[in-house]
């Protein structure tokens, strides 16, 4: 694996987990695309900001190699990353309609 393919991969699990939570929780649901959007945003700023802990797709792929162990944080921050985001992004909406 890449480190492109890593943060694709990190990107769609972000995408499936707010779709995910935004079907189960419907007072969170934007929609699809809204989920999607929220889902992209939120996995990307989760790695982005948690990665320099060591699990971001370079540390992954160090030296050629892949470590499992990292990979699994960074899929289970970007699940994360996509659920927190969606509900950011519904307590924003909430503020801004008071």
């Amino acid at each position: 694996m890449t480190e492109t393919l890593i943060s694709l991969l990190s990107i769609l699990l972000g995408i499936i987990g707010a779709i995910g939570f935004g079907m189960l929780f419907k007072k969170y649901s934007f929609g699809i695309v809204g989920n999607t959007i929220a889902g992209v945003f939120g996995s990307v700023f989760f790695i982005k900001s948690f990665g320099r802990l060591g699990f971001n797709p370079q540390s992954i792929m160090q030296n050629e190699t892949f470590n499992g162990v990292l990979f699994s944080i960074n899929c289970i921050v970007s699940l994360l990353g996509g659920i927190l985001g969606l509900i950011v992004l519904k307590l924003i909406k909430n503020r801004l309609n008071k």
